[in-house]
């Protein structure tokens, strides 16, 4: 049950005469009262919320619930008419004896507007304090014993007079802000004086706003001196707030004034405007606008129709119509795409070689088949219908190279990430019926380059998503697919666009995530990564004079010297492309800049024993290749950032019967190839000269370290068959040996992948001997000359070749 109460605008008077010799004190059993006028010392109680009520003030009361009307009821037929009207203690609780506040007002029902069965509205007259000493409930009404307080006339009390003047000071000022407190007040002066403290301090808390809690705790407040401080505090509170409401009101009043002015100013101008011939009508201004655009561009036949129509549309409507922005944002997106404008494209082969070995080192296969791309092109006339996908680790420069091409082609170059995207609204836009609807990125990319022909480059095509809102994927078959691109439908214009001219050119660092239907439309370039020497010198070309300048300094203030930069990328960023090798080199960049900051002088050179003082502890050992033992073999391996070594150890331990274990995280593909190793060695002991029950008395470990990477491919056969082998026959397999193949159950050496990494890897880790599938041999013609220099290799069939080379007859 809720009861609530607000001030009323009409006044009554009434009048207790009692004889009072303290500064509080009880009602005397003496003296002068009407005996309609009397208080009962018991009363039926009304909880109030969520402030209390003070004496003096009429109040129309409301209250709700079958029992609150029944105490109304039964009050109304007492000689008094007499309630009392108390704070509940907990505002969330329901109300009960022990949830209402110590201290109340008496008050008196002076009329019955309204009643129901389950609400009333009663006028009020709050009449005196009093004390709660005991409250009973009968029949859903509460009851409370009660001792009644007055205060004492003290008009002449010169103290509580000055105070009282102090209130009135600040009623003063509450007025001049707020006129509305000023009916309150004469309503208070036709019920009682201003000389009057306690009648005045009560009056002044029951005007403020303040809590309910500390209105409460005024109306406890027996003495009128504390009494009169408390309320003071109220007031200036309320003074306090009175006043920033208004600044705020006068500050927002200031600013519509002002909105409102340039409003009228600007209407005015537009009129004059106008009727001077300077300027027309808005529809007609953008009317003739798309019709300018539209004489510099040659649109297909249904675009040009849905102009049309869409123009005859938009001149029938009315501005202020909610479907006149959605054609205005309709046309201007069909007029300001580039129909029929292209770029000149220049096939000049001798200055595409300038470009690219101008923007990049090494590289020299993926530069010379960009070359016989843009040569296809020249001979051709045009290389419309291409869609390239540059496959390579991390920081290889796949997207550079995106930016090489269309420099070397003079077009205009737009670039888009697809990672992560699950809408396929990303790539064909949203129909016109949502609100905010836009173009896919397709068309987004043609309104900004400005020419039907660019360089679109479709980053991080391997990490594009699907969720229920559609399948980016494959949507963007219709946009990379040479017999569908010529007639592009985006959703939001609905109207065929060309894209066939469109260079697309898709960057991924695995092909294992592409949809087999998009990998088919496009044409793969691999980038395989950086070896030692071409970092160095890609370091020295680029990295460090651009970290220079980036950082405020120059050649002649810090010089790296080469062994500490082989020290860099052999320690610290050995990854397959440079980023890493960048940022270490930033790094030293501004432990520099801060030395000359410092007040350093002199040229800094930073050498390899200076590295660990710029850079910390290395990341990775000095890679050395485990010793020579029976049982461990070198393999080669190949992971997302680029090639790598595995060293492949086994071991064996006598046991009852036979059993075989594999460590080391191996996944699904790498199991089953220690699996066919496991069988092949079984199925062939009388070839290898091994007891044939070495097997039902040995327990078999085979072991990858780094135990905590996760390892999986299909390349590690015959390094696992070698590693047993070794151990079953105590022998070691020849120094900086490293090999990599897949086995079959019959001894055939399966072709693998990634040999330029695997090579690379070899390279790195000091190997001079690599055992690589016959099947693989063109694959490693294919490198350069610098890669292979100094390695011997062989080419197997069968894995007796492979036994023969790493163990010997």
């Amino acid at each position: 049950m809720h009861d609530n109460f607000e001030d009323h605008d009409e006044s009554i008077e009434y009048e207790i005469e009692v004889e009072t010799d303290a500064d509080v004190h009880a009602i005397p059993d003496e003296g002068l009262v009407l005996a309609r006028d009397m208080l009962p010392p018991r009363l039926p109680i009304i909880p109030l919320r969520p402030r209390p009520a003070f004496p003096g003030v009429i109040i129309p009361l409301t209250v709700n619930g079958k029992s609150r009307v029944r105490t109304i009821q039964q009050a109304m037929e007492t000689p008094s008419q007499a309630i009392g009207l108390v704070m509940t203690q907990n505002l969330d609780e329901d109300d009960s004896v022990t949830n209402l506040q110590k201290v109340g007002v008496a008050a008196k029902i002076l009329k019955l507007i309204h009643a129901e069965e389950n609400s009333a509205h009663v006028l009020v007259n709050s009449l005196e304090r009093f004390t709660l000493n005991e409250v009973v409930e009968i029949d859903e009404i509460i009851y409370g014993d009660v001792t009644y307080f007055l205060a004492p006339e003290m008009s002449d009390n010169a103290e509580l007079k000055a105070y009282s003047m102090a209130i009135i000071s600040t009623l003063k000022e509450l007025v001049q802000i707020n006129p509305l407190y000023s009916e309150e007040i004469k309503l208070f002066l036709g019920r009682s004086s201003m000389g009057d403290p306690a009648r005045l301090s009560d009056f002044a808390a029951n005007l403020t706003n303040a809590d309910g809690f500390e209105l409460q705790e005024v109306l406890e407040t027996f003495s009128v001196r504390a009494r009169i401080d408390k309320v003071l505090v109220l007031l200036k509170k309320e003074l306090e707030v009175s006043r920033l409401q208004t600044k705020i009101s006068q500050s927002i009043e200031e600013k519509i004034s002002a909105q409102q002015r340039e409003f009228f100013l600007r209407e005015q101008f537009k009129a004059i405007k106008k009727e001077l011939g300077l300027e027309k009508e808005g529809k007609t201004s953008e009317i003739e606008k798309f019709q300018t655009r539209l004489k510099k561009l040659t649109l297909n036949e249904e675009a040009q129709k849905a102009v049309d129509d869409e123009i005859e549309k938009l001149q029938l409507i009315e501005p202020s119509s909610p479907e006149y922005n959605v054609s205005r944002n309709y046309l201007d997106w069909l007029t300001i795409l580039p129909w029929g404008k292209f770029s000149k494209d220049t096939y000049d082969l001798k200055r595409a070689r300038r470009v690219l070995d101008r923007d990049h080192y090494g590289l020299d296969d993926v530069k010379e088949r960009i070359l016989e791309f843009i040569a296809v092109g020249k001979m051709k006339g045009d290389i419309s219908g291409s869609i390239l996908c540059l496959v390579g680790p991390p920081g290889v420069g796949k997207t550079s190279i995106g930016k090489s091409i269309a420099d070397t082609l003079k077009r205009k170059f737009y670039r888009f990430s697809v990672g992560g995207m699950r809408d396929e609204a990303e790539i064909k836009g949203h129909r016109r019926t949502y609100i905010g609807a836009m173009p896919g990125k397709a068309i987004q990319a043609m309104k900004t380059v400005g020419t039907a022909n660019p360089v679109i480059m479709l980053d991080e095509i391997d990490k594009i998503g699907a969720s229920f809102q559609g399948d980016p994927a494959s949507a963007l078959l219709e946009v990379l697919d040479p017999e569908q691109n010529g007639a592009f439908r985006d959703h939001y214009m609905d109207v065929p666009f060309d894209l066939s001219n469109v260079l697309f050119i898709a960057t991924a660092n695995q092909l294992d995530t592409i949809p087999a239907a998009l990998l088919d439309r496009m044409e793969l370039i691999r980038l395989s990564g950086y070896i030692l020497e071409e970092k160095l010198e890609i370091a020295r070309r680029y990295l460090i004079p651009k970290a220079l300048k980036n950082h405020g300094l120059n050649k002649s203030q810090v010089s790296i010297n080469k062994a500490a930069l082989a020290a860099i990328v052999d320690r610290y960023a050995r990854e397959s492309g440079i980023r890493g090798l960048e940022n270490r080199i930033k790094k030293i960049m501004r432990k520099a800049a801060m030395d000359f900051a410092e007040g350093h002088e002199g040229k800094i050179r930073v050498t390899k024993k200076d590295i660990e003082h710029y850079l910390g502890k290395p990341i990775f050992a000095e890679e050395e290749l485990i010793k020579e033992s029976p049982g461990v073999v070198t393999g080669l391996a190949w992971t997302r950032m680029g090639g790598t070594t595995l060293q492949i150890e086994a071991t064996s331990m006598k046991s009852k019967g036979k059993g075989f274990k594999q460590t080391g995280q191996l996944g699904k593909v790498m199991v089953e190839s220690s699996e066919i190793a496991y069988s092949y060695v079984m199925g062939h002991l009388d070839k290898y000269q091994i007891p044939e029950d070495y097997f039902d008395t040995h327990f078999i470990h085979l072991h990858v370290p780094a135990g905590a990477t996760p390892k999986d491919g299909p390349s590690a056969g015959i390094t696992m068959t070698t590693a047993l082998l070794s151990m079953i026959m105590k022998k070691s397999v020849r120094k900086k040996l490293g090999m990599t193949g897949e086995l079959s159950l019959t001894g055939r050496v399966l072709p693998i992948g990634g040999v330029k990494e695997k090579t690379i890897a070899a390279r790195r880790a000091g190997l001079n001997m690599l055992i690589f599938p016959h099947e693989n041999k063109k694959d490693y013609e294919d490198l350069p000359d610098y890669l292979r220099e100094g390695i011997e290799v062989h080419f197997v069939k069968e894995y007796p070749d492979v036994f023969k080379i790493a163990i010997g007859d």
